[in-house]
């Protein structure tokens, strides 16, 4: 099973580069997984980071795109809650991305 290494832990996680334990998530290891997809976290990519650990402790599940894309409109405004925004962020699905930064599984219906 492959691993990222953080400050000399290991965290495990699948083919595609998803972890395994949820709660093993932390920032640092976020940055770690964000530096493999080859993204500088800004503050942009952070808050939708944040959204969705929230979302995933209040639902147990990492939204579609779609679903991503209004419940960020929801809470964050429509600027922000748009294919376009969350694209630039995010250019490999900013579900599927979003979500192995953010810790969580793959979203359903992602290929």
């Amino acid at each position: 099973m492959a691993a990222y290494t953080v400050d000399g832990k290991d965290y495990e996680h699948d083919e595609e580069g998803y972890i395994l334990d949820v709660n093993d998530w932390n920032s640092d290891l976020a940055k770690t997984i964000a530096d493999a997809e080859g993204l500088d976290m800004t503050d942009e990519h952070w808050e939708v980071v944040n959204f969705l650990r929230e979302y995933y402790s209040e639902y147990q599940i990492a939204p579609a795109v779609r679903v991503l894309v209004k419940a960020v409109k929801k809470k964050l405004g429509a600027d922000k809650g748009s294919n376009k925004y969350l694209y630039e962020l995010f250019p490999y699905g900013p579900a599927k991305q979003a979500c192995k930064i953010a810790g969580l599984p793959k979203p359903t219906g992602c290929v």
